[in-house]
Parts: C-alpha cells; structure tokens; sequence
C-alpha cells in the first residue's frame, strides 16, 4: 500500500495586502496530482486545514473540488480529509455523503459515533489493506469539560489527557486491533500542535493543541504511522521517524522562506512501514526578505534574480537608517518604481530609524525606535499588556485569552 501525507493547503489564503494565492494553489495540485499518477500512490491522507477560514471563497472550493475531480483519472483509490483548525467542520462534511460514493473519506469533526473515525481501506484485490484512524482537530469540547475555578495547570494538565486520551480509545476500538492483529498496518492522522515541534510564524495559536502540548509518547504504539497538520515546517515528533508533520506545500508567511516544502511518501508492507520518501514541492513563487541599511536593500531589489520560478516575487523589506521616514520612502518608492512587477513586487515596507543617543563621556549609541503595532500579533500584544499584572495571574490570563481568540476565529465568516 502506497500513501502520500500532505496537510496545511490554506485554500483561499490571502497574504500581506489581500494578495491571492490561487495561481500558487493551482500549480501545487495539478503537480500533486501527477505526483500521485507517477507515483502509483492509493490512498492520499490530508491531515487538515484543506481551507483557510471557515467560509471559503468561491475559488478556493473550485480548486478542492477540481481538485478530487483530477484526482479520479490517477489510479488512487481512497481519499481521507481530516478537519483543521481553519477549517469549518460544516463547510467540510455537508457533501460528505456524496464524496462518500467517490471513495473521498470526510471527517471534518469528531463524529456522534466516535467509531466513524475508523476508516477500514481496501486494496487492490479488494481486500482490507490499511486501517486510518482519521482523527480531525479536537477542539475543547472533544477532550474536556470546563471546570469552574480549575487553575492554568490544571487546564492544561486536563487537555493534555483528553487528547492522549482520545487517541487512546481510538486504539481501543474493536475494529482497528482485531485488523492489526491479522497484520494490517494502522495510520492515524491529527492537527495539533505537539511539544518540541518547531512552528513559524503563519500559525493560528490553537488553545487546545498549544496547551496540550502532546509528546510522542501519548499517541499508542498501534500507530505505524501518524501523519500530522497544523505545523507548517516538516519536522519529526520526538526524533520518532513515523511520527511527522508534512508541512505546509506553499510558503505561508516570510518566516519559512528558509525550510522546503516537501509531501511524504509512506509504502506499508508486511503490516507495517516499510519506508518513507520526502519529495520536493516545485516552488513557483519565492519569497524573500531584504533587510539592513537602505543601501544594502536597494542593491538586493535591483540585483535580484528570479529565473525560474514561474510567478513574480514577493519581498519584505526592512531599512535600519538614520534618514527619516519621508527620506527613506521617497528613496525607496523610486527603486520600487523601476522594479519589473513580473519578477518582484513588494508586499511590505517597514522603517527603523537609528537615533544616536550622546551622554557625556561616553560614545554614541544606535538605538532604534519602538516598532510599530502592526509588528506584533493579537497575542504579543496581550503578553506586553500582562507585563503589568502580577506573575502568578499571568498563565491562566493568557491561557483565557487563547480560548477566547480561538473562539472569535473559528466564528469569523
């Protein structure tokens, strides 16, 4: 049985300045769908956020559903899609029923019958090949009850069980240890964040994955593989080979210029992995950051190469100068005005200017000035906001406060 891992689409993500992604999302899955040709993959396992919000623009579900559509000419037999943390369970499960028909598996939120996660794949004889216990994102009301008064420890103490404990009982049902007892390999997906795993900087602070911080201890030794979403680097879980997150296939924010974007290519054998591939996703658009004195920037814009990839360029530039804000701007608009927009174009400009500060008998030092809000996230901003607040008050604050942004995120249209 051949599988292909991939997690973190973001269908229909805008980025700096509402520019679209669509061009980018299109090239990935027509290649992705070719890889899945050429690579005789069977069962293609999406371990969340297909989607970015939870009501997706009319091109977003054009390319999900273009997409399954391609998919039918490749000789995969099975599709499993898992909810993320971006995703609507609603939006995600309401053609479920038809997918069904279409050996696509949708389970956008933990079912009313637990057991449904259990997904049971044939394979090319028809015969059971691969158990997937297809586990979506748990939200709060999945792993816990709210207990009035319970301190932050004992919340995080509380999510952390239930996640482990959800799995558990995963493992437990009937189906999944009587198939791996007749030499069926078993695959569980999830969309958390797990302890020790390296995120960047696009991720949604998640309550439930960021608090309960799983190791790679609480997912059951059953598992032969646990393909993972939410991280957008690709990134082992405790050093465990099987246990892993694709990442994202399109770089999602300037902080994973630095990483591949790769998928991952599992072959069960014999009950159990026999190996793992990492393969490449061709880039088509770079993004690039160019910081330092104006100078050193301007040189970067006029200089930079993008042969190869197929859309323009998109650039964060940063200037540290003792020019003003208006000499700065005036200078950089007329680079920026030469630039050819079919090769770069810059999404994000930000100035800060160096003050020499003089005391007596001492030598001059650059100091720049306080960054701008738009710098910091909701979250940074309310850390620097409990900076005033006693010490002993500040994790269950914020630990209510990630519950709350969760919620206001997950009712945003």
């Amino acid at each position: 049985m051949r599988v292909l891992h991939t997690a973190d689409w973001h269908l229909g993500q805008r980025f700096i300045s509402g520019h679209e992604r669509t061009d980018e999302h299109r090239y990935f899955l027509e290649w992705l769908v070719e890889v899945v040709r050429e690579q005789r993959v069977e069962v293609l396992v999406i371990a969340g956020d297909i989607f970015d919000t939870g009501s997706p623009s009319n091109q977003a579900l054009e390319l999900y559903y273009s997409f399954l559509l391609n998919m039918r000419g490749t000789g995969c037999r099975d599709i499993v899609v898992v909810g993320g943390n971006h995703d609507s369970p609603a939006t995600l499960n309401a053609p479920a029923r038809l997918l069904r028909h279409l050996r696509v598996h949708v389970v956008g939120c933990v079912p009313d019958c637990f057991d449904d996660q259990v997904l049971v794949l044939d394979d090319a004889d028809g015969k059971p090949g691969l158990v997937v216990c297809a586990v979506p994102f748990l939200r709060d009301r999945d792993v816990r009850l709210s207990v009035p008064g319970e301190s932050a420890e004992e919340r995080e103490a509380r999510i952390k069980q239930g996640i482990a404990d959800h799995y558990a009982r995963v493992a437990e049902v009937e189906r999944v240890w009587q198939l791996k007892e007749l030499g069926l390999p078993v695959l569980a997906t999830g969309h958390l964040y797990a302890a020790g795993a390296a995120p960047s900087d696009s991720e949604r602070t998640i309550h439930v994955g960021n608090l309960g911080q799983v190791t790679a201890d609480h997912f059951p030794t059953i598992f032969d593989y646990v393909a993972l979403g939410h991280l957008h680097r690709p990134q082992r879980v405790g050093g465990r080979e099987h246990i892993r997150y694709s990442g994202s296939p399109i770089p999602l924010s300037f902080s994973e210029i630095d990483h591949p974007k790769e998928i991952l290519l599992l072959s069960f054998a014999d009950g159990k992995l026999q190996s793992l591939e990492a393969l490449l996703v061709p880039g088509t658009r770079r993004l690039a950051r160019f910081h330092g004195d104006l100078a050193e920037v301007i040189t970067a814009l006029t200089t930079y190469d993008n042969t190869g990839f197929q859309l323009p360029a998109w650039v964060d530039v940063e200037v540290r100068s003792e020019l003003t804000q208006l000499e700065v701007a005036e200078q950089l608009l007329k680079t920026i005005e030469l630039l050819d927009r079919k090769h770069i174009e810059v999404l994000s400009r930000r100035h800060f200017r160096l003050v020499t500060l003089r005391a007596l008998g001492d030598e001059a030092d650059e100091t720049p000035l306080t960054p701008s809000l738009h710098d910091f996230t909701e979250r940074e901003v309310f850390e620097r906001r409990l900076a005033d607040e006693p010490e002993d008050s500040r994790p269950e604050l914020l630990g209510t406060f990630d519950e709350l942004l969760e919620w206001m995120h997950q009712e945003q249209p």
